[in-house]
């Protein structure tokens, strides 16, 4: 059957990292219409995805490269694009300056996410992952864009310029030599 092969681009593995882009996106739209709430969950319901999807391809012998590369573009949606919309749509209060500034940050947090999953990427190719991820991996990063969020939103940081630094504090961690060990 087509979900337990490892040559169908539909397997079981693959399928649940379509649902973890698929919640990604959705939780994108629900952004946009201001409802954060719907979005995290939607979020974390994504993260749940991410981690079954490793599961079921090392249960079913089912890694290949079309899952690697597809994991990594549903990571690049979940953990990188959309927790950036958030806290940059949550920030939306501010001058149009304000504005473009956090869209210049939020761009280079999304660079440096897609350069860090790319960098992961070859070095996985090359055999070079250790028992450690030398940066802090997407997931991480957007753990702490949703804690900012939650600092923001409880107004315990309202400064959009604080928050924009540490922004880009976890944008430059994301391609760094920090060693993160694996879970």
């Amino acid at each position: 059957m087509f979900l337990y092969e490892k040559s169908s681009h539909f397997n079981i593995a693959n399928l649940v990292t379509f649902a973890n882009i698929t919640f990604g996106l959705v939780a994108m739209y629900f952004i946009q219409q201001g409802d954060f709430f719907t979005a995290i969950i939607l979020a974390w319901i994504a993260g749940a995805f991410d981690i079954l999807d490793g599961k079921l391809a090392r249960r079913y012998n089912l890694s290949c490269e079309f899952g690697i590369q597809i994991d990594s573009f549903a990571d690049f949606i979940s953990f990188v694009v959309m927790p950036a919309f958030l806290l940059f749509y949550a920030l939306q209060k501010t001058s149009g300056f304000e504005t473009a500034v956090a869209g210049g940050v939020f761009i280079y947090y999304i660079i440096s996410g897609l350069r860090r999953l790319i960098e992961f990427n070859i070095k996985s190719e090359e055999g070079e992952v250790a028992r450690y991820f030398e940066g802090v991996p997407t997931p991480l990063g957007a753990i702490l864009l949703w804690v900012l969020y939650l600092l923001h939103a409880n107004d315990l940081i309202s400064n959009i310029y604080v928050i924009l630094l540490l922004v880009i504090m976890i944008a430059y961690l994301l391609n760094s030599k920090v060693r993160i060990p694996h879970p």
